[in-house]
């Protein structure tokens, strides 16, 4: 099933995540966000009042829904109840994008709260392949991967991230989730070349782009930055946003904020930042669709 007109996404949307606390205003005021962002596992519920909020923002707004829990990295295969509710999700909802990240969360049966590195090895790679294959047939549609935050190398790693991730887009037709933030984070952490890490990854297949607050932990020596989403995009991040979107000129461009959540007001001032920042870089008639807001 297509999305109606309305509720695709122009060349370079930009777009916030969903908040229960904001959602009333997003219902009642006219629509100044090309997007909202939600976290599957949140809404996989049988029904109730939040059941229908979200139906009533779903016909309002293009949704994107980024799912934390399909454990894609992990050794076993993903685990049928939670594909099979996150797929009436998607069935039910009609997103305009289906995310994941390339991590495990997973192992013996136990759920972590954590997003845990993957190996970068031929291994893991045909594992992550075979189970990105079963989602995605499962779902009917392309799955975006998105790049992680690292805090230490893996000993065991044979491959480049980068390399990897263009393999996986190979084998398997999936699309990146390209997290600007998570790619500075590991840059940082793991003393990184962070442009020919990015020059290297497959811009044709990114499908989204995520941009964050991130902090500084100067309590471990060395020093870490960590993935905490609890604050505005750092300048280094804009920086990087600047100079590298334009490598992917139509993808949606989304802030995410899910720690000490600012108000509804604040987070679309950073939406506006990057919708400024993206109205630059598209053809005159994408600028104009992408700076006319539907009401």
């Amino acid at each position: 099933m297509s999305l109606p007109p309305s509720l695709s996404l122009p060349p370079g949307a930009v777009g916030i995540g969903l908040k229960p606390q904001h959602a009333p205003a997003l219902l009642a005021a006219p629509r100044r966000a090309d997007f909202l962002e939600m976290h599957a596992e949140n809404h996989m519920s049988a029904g109730g009042p939040d059941r229908e909020r979200l139906q009533a923002l779903a016909e309002r707004y293009p949704l994107s829904v980024h799912g934390v829990g399909l454990s894609l990295g992990g050794a076993a295969r993903p685990d049928a109840a939670h594909l099979a509710r996150l797929a009436r999700l998607v069935d039910r909802l009609q997103p305009a994008l289906v995310s994941e990240h390339l991590a495990w969360s997973r192992l013996d049966g136990d759920c972590y709260n954590d997003l845990l590195p993957v190996p970068l090895t031929e291994e893991s790679l045909a594992l992550l392949a075979r189970n990105i294959d079963i989602v995605q047939q499962a779902l009917g549609r392309r799955l975006l991967i998105e790049n992680p935050s690292l805090y230490v190398t893996i000993p065991i790693n044979t491959l480049d991230e980068a390399d990897f991730l263009t393999e996986l887009v190979a084998r398997t037709g999936c699309g990146l989730l390209l997290d600007l933030n998570n790619a500075y984070i590991s840059a940082f952490n793991l003393n990184r070349d962070l442009d020919a890490y990015l020059g290297a990854l497959p811009w044709h297949a990114v499908g989204e782009l995520h941009l964050a607050g991130h902090s500084l932990d100067t309590a471990v020596d060395p020093p870490l930055r960590i993935d905490d989403h609890a604050g505005p995009v750092t300048e280094a991040v804009w920086s990087l946003y600047r100079r590298w979107a334009p490598s992917a000129p139509e993808a949606p461009t989304l802030i995410e904020w899910d720690a000490e959540v600012p108000t509804l007001e604040r987070w679309l001032e950073e939406a506006e930042r990057a919708r400024a920042h993206r109205a630059a870089d598209l053809p005159a008639a994408s600028r104009a669709t992408l700076t006319r807001m539907p009401a």
